[in-house]
C-alpha cells in the first residue's frame, strides 16, 4: 500500500496519477465495495432509539472507568465473597465494599461516610475480611467505648459472635492509646508494639481526627498517628468510618484526607487533576461561608451545589463513599428493605418539684454561674515570683508557659461549671451527688490551705461523666497538676473557697429537699413507661430504652423504678453504665453490658435460643457508653432523659430500630435524617420520650419532655 500525504509539483502529480490508474485498472488488485460503503452511509442517517444514544454516550464518558474496573479491584482467587459477613450484606453494602477496596488499591485510602444506620461497621468488616484473606496485618483504632464491639468479632469461640466462622484476626486499640507509650491496652503491650508494620489501618469514628495540632513542638494523637502508624514502616492503607466526616467546617475533611495522602497536597494531581487538595477545601469553605449568609429562601441545597466549587465534589467522589437513606431507597428499592415513616415529636412539661418549693431553674443557674470553682484552677492563684517553677515543671505536659497553663486550668473550671449545669438538668439526684463531691473538695482544700499544706490537686473520681473523650482527657490531665499551697495568694484563694462553700451548701439544701416522691421528672418517666407497657405500640413488645449522660442518673432511675416495675408490671430491668452494669432479678453468669444488651435485644444480637429461654430484659437504663456501634433493633421505644437535641442523642436514637427484613439481617440501624430527628425504626413503630433541657445553651424555667409516638 502506498500512502500519499502531499505532492510538491505537477510532474510529481502526474507520476502519482499513473501509479493510481495502474492499480485501479488491475482487477486482481481491487475489490467492489460500493454496497458496503452505501450500507455504512445509511447507518449514519438511520433513526436510533434514544436509549441507544444515551447508553452510547455513557459508554464514551465512563469507558476508562469500566476498563479500570474489569475485576472490580478484587484479586482473583480470593474467595472472601464466600465469607459469612459478605453474605449478610445487602446489595448496596456490597457495592460499598467493592468500591472501598478499589479506592484502597488505587489511592491507598477511603472514607466510608454512609449515613448513620446503613451498616458501615459490617461494610468495614467485609473489607477487612478481603485483606485478611491476603494475609495483611490489620489495626483497628476506635473510641474506647467501642473496643468491646470490635474485639467480639475476633472471638471465634464466642456464641455471641455471629461472624465466628470468619475467624477474624486483627489488633484493636483505642484512639486514646495514641497518647500512651507504655502499659497495656487489652492484651497489647504498647511499649513494644510495632506501630508501623500494619498493612491496613481502620479508623472508626474518624471525625475524632479532624483536627491536628498547629504547634510543631507538640505531638498529639493526630501527629503520632500519621508519623508512627501511617508514614512509618511499610505503606499503610487507611480505611476511615464516619457518618459525619465534616462536623463544623468543610476543612474538617482535609485533615482526614491527609491521613491517606500522608500530607502530600498534590497527591491527586496526576490521577485526578486536583493539583492542590488544600486549595480545593479552602475555596469550598469560602464558598460555603458565602452561601451560609444568604437569606433562608436563597439558602437551598441547589444553591449550595451551584456555589461550591466542582472540584470539591470531585474530591469527595474520589476518596469517599457517602450514601443517604434516600439514595438507597431510590437506587436499590425494596431489595434493601423499607424505611419507616417518622412522626413528629410530642412535648410534655412539668415542674422539677411536685411540691413547687424549689426556686426557679433560672435562679439556680445564676447561683451556679457565680461559683469560682477555685479548687479546679489553683494554679491561677500562684504568686508571680513562683510561676517560673511551674513553667519548668509542667512545660512539656500542661503548657509551655505559665499563661498557657493558666488558660488550660481556667478551661477546666469552665468545664466543671457546664458539667454542674448538665447534671442539674439530668436529675436532682445527679445534681445533689455532684454538689456534695465538689463541696467536700472545697472544704478539704480550705483545711489544707489553713494547714499550709504542700502539693495539692483536685480529684476526678465520679466527675468525669458527661464529658466527651477530649474534655475527659483534659479534665484528667488537669488533675495531675499539683500546686504547693505555700506558692499561692492564700488570702484570695481562701476568699473564693469560702464563697464557693457557702453557695454550694445553699444549692445542696435545695437539692436535698426534692425526694424521689417529689421528683416530678421521675414520676413522669414512671407513668410513661407504665403506659407503654400496658398499651404497647407493637403487639407483645415491652422494650424501653432509657438514656442519660450520667451514671449517677441511671443508677438513680434503676434504684427507684426497677423494684416498682417488677412488682407492678412484671418487668425485668437492667442498668448499663460503663463499669457499672447490673440486673434487678435476672441472674446472669456475668453482668457485662454485652450480656445485658443481648438479652434486651436477642433477635438483633442473634442470642441462641438456649440463652433466650433463661429470660429477657425489657427496660434498660443506660449511659452513652452504648451510644455507638450497637444493634438494639428489638426495641421500639427510646427515652431520652436529659440530652436535648444533642448529636449524641441523635446517634442513640438511630441505634434502636428493627431490621427491614424479618428478625433483622445485619449491620447497624437503617435510619438517618439531616435535621433534628431523634427517633427511628424500621418496619415497626418507634416511640421516644425526651426529658430535659440543654442548659449549656439555654436555661429555661421548666423541664421539657419530647416524644415521638407511633
Amino acid at each position: 500500500m502506498t500512502c500519499v500525504s502531499h505532492f510538491e509539483n505537477a510532474t510529481e502529480a502526474i507520476g502519482l496519477k499513473m501509479m493510481f490508474e495502474s492499480v485501479w485498472d488491475n482487477p486482481a488488485m481491487v475489490v467492489e465495495v460500493t454496497a458496503q460503503v452505501a450500507a455504512q452511509v445509511e447507518t449514519l442517517y438511520r433513526e436510533n432509539p434514544p436509549e441507544f444514544i444515551y447508553f452510547l454516550t455513557l459508554y464514551h464518558l465512563f469507558r476508562d472507568f469500566m476498563e479500570d474496573d474489569e475485576d472490580n479491584g478484587i484479586r482473583p482467587g480470593i474467595k472472601f465473597e464466600e465469607s459469612v459477613v459478605w453474605n449478610k450484606l445487602y446489595d448496596f453494602q456490597k457495592d460499598a465494599v467493592v468500591g472501598a477496596i478499589r479506592k484502597l488499591e488505587k489511592y491507598k485510602g477511603c472514607i466510608i461516610a454512609d449515613s448513620v444506620g446503613l451498616g458501615k461497621t459490617y461494610e468495614a468488616l467485609a473489607v477487612m475480611k478481603y485483606y485478611q484473606e491476603r494475609n495483611d496485618r490489620i489495626l483497628v483504632l476506635c473510641p474506647k467505648r467501642l473496643r468491646d464491639n470490635w474485639t467480639l468479632w475476633t472471638q471465634d469461640n464466642d456464641d455471641r459472635n455471629p461472624l465466628a466462622d470468619d475467624r477474624f484476626s486483627y489488633t484493636v486499640l483505642n484512639h486514646t492509646d495514641l497518647s500512651r507509650y507504655h502499659g497495656m491496652s487489652g492484651e497489647v503491650d504498647l511499649e513494644h508494639l510495632r506501630w508501623g508494620h500494619f498493612d491496613l489501618l481502620v479508623i472508626d469514628e474518624s471525625h475524632n481526627f479532624r483536627n491536628k495540632s498547629t504547634d510543631a513542638d507538640k505531638t498529639d494523637r493526630y501527629t503520632r498517628l500519621i508519623e508512627d502508624v501511617i508514614k512509618s514502616g511499610q505503606r499503610t492503607k487507611v480505611l476511615m468510618l464516619s457518618a459525619t466526616p465534616v462536623n463544623n467546617r468543610l476543612l474538617d475533611l482535609r485533615n482526614q484526607i491527609e491521613l491517606i495522602t500522608e500530607g502530600d497536597d498534590a497527591y491527586l494531581a496526576d490521577t485526578d487533576g486536583i493539583p492542590s487538595i488544600t486549595h480545593v477545601t479552602r475555596v469550598a469553605q469560602q464558598r460555603f461561608n458565602e452561601w451560609s449568609k444568604l437569606s433562608d429562601s436563597e439558602r437551598t441545597t441547589e444553591s449550595f451545589v451551584n456555589a461550591v466549587n466542582a472540584d470539591y465534589f470531585k474530591l469527595l467522589d474520589v476518596l469517599t463513599i457517602a450514601r443517604s437513606r434516600k439514595h438507597i431507597t431510590k437506587y436499590y428499592g425494596a431489595a434493601s428493605g423499607t424505611f419507616p415513616a417518622r412522626r413528629p415529636p410530642l412535648s410534655f412539661q412539668t415542674p422539677i418539684d411536685l411540691e413547687g418549693e424549689l426556686p426557679p431553674i433560672a435562679k439556680l443557674n445564676d447561683m451556679i454561674a457565680q461559683l469560682t470553682f477555685a479548687q479546679y484552677q489553683v494554679l491561677s492563684y500562684v504568686c508571680a515570683d513562683q510561676r517560673r517553677k511551674y513553667e519548668n515543671r509542667y512545660g512539656d505536659t500542661w503548657g509551655k508557659d505559665f499563661e498557657s497553663q493558666v488558660h488550660r486550668t481556667t478551661a477546666v473550671a469552665n468545664l466543671m461549671r457546664i458539667n454542674v449545669l448538665k447534671r442539674m438538668e439530668s436529675s436532682v439526684n445527679s445534681f445533689r451527688i455532684t454538689l456534695r463531691r465538689i463541696l467536700d473538695g472545697c472544704v478539704d482544700l480550705r483545711a489544707r490551705l489553713d494547714a499550709d499544706a504542700s502539693g495539692v490537686a483536685y480529684g476526678t473520681e465520679g466527675l468525669e461523666d458527661g464529658f466527651d473523650d477530649d474534655d475527659a482527657e483534659e479534665f484528667e490531665a488537669g488533675g495531675k497538676v499539683r500546686v504547693d499551697l505555700r506558692d499561692v495568694d492564700a488570702l484570695r484563694l481562701g476568699q473564693d473557697l469560702d464563697f464557693d462553700i457557702q453557695m454550694l451548701r445553699a444549692l445542696l439544701a435545695y437539692a436535698d429537699a426534692v425526694t424521689p416522691e417529689r421528683d416530678a421528672k421521675l414520676v413522669k418517666l414512671r407513668d410513661f413507661i407504665a403506659e407503654k407497657i400496658r398499651e404497647p405500640y407493637n403487639p407483645g413488645n415491652r422494650k424501653v430504652l432509657v438514656f442519660s449522660a450520667f451514671a449517677d442518673t441511671t443508677a438513680y432511675l434503676f434504684e427507684q423504678l426497677a423494684p416498682w416495675l417488677k412488682r407492678e408490671l412484671g418487668i425485668e430491668c437492667a442498668e448499663v453504665a460503663g463499669s457499672s452494669n447490673r440486673t434487678y432479678s435476672l441472674k446472669l453468669p456475668r453482668t457485662t453490658f454485652e450480656n445485658i444488651l443481648a438479652r434486651f435485644s436477642p433477635v438483633s444480637k442473634e442470642l441462641p435460643e438456649s440463652q433466650r429461654a433463661l429470660g429477657e430484659i425489657d427496660v434498660v437504663f443506660a449511659t452513652d457508653c452504648i451510644s455507638e456501634g450497637q444493634n438494639l433493633q428489638d426495641c421500639d421505644c427510646l427515652v431520652n432523659y436529659d440530652i436535648h437535641w444533642n448529636p449524641v442523642m441523635r446517634r442513640l436514637a438511630f441505634n434502636a430500630y428493627l431490621a427491614a427484613t424479618e428478625g433483622g439481617k445485619n449491620g447497624e440501624p437503617a435510619l438517618r435524617d439531616a435535621e433534628k430527628i431523634k427517633i427511628g425504626c424500621a418496619k415497626k413503630h418507634f416511640e421516644a420520650l425526651d426529658l430535659g433541657n440543654d442548659f449549656h445553651y439555654n436555661v429555661r424555667t421548666t423541664y421539657q419532655y419530647e416524644a415521638v409516638k407511633a
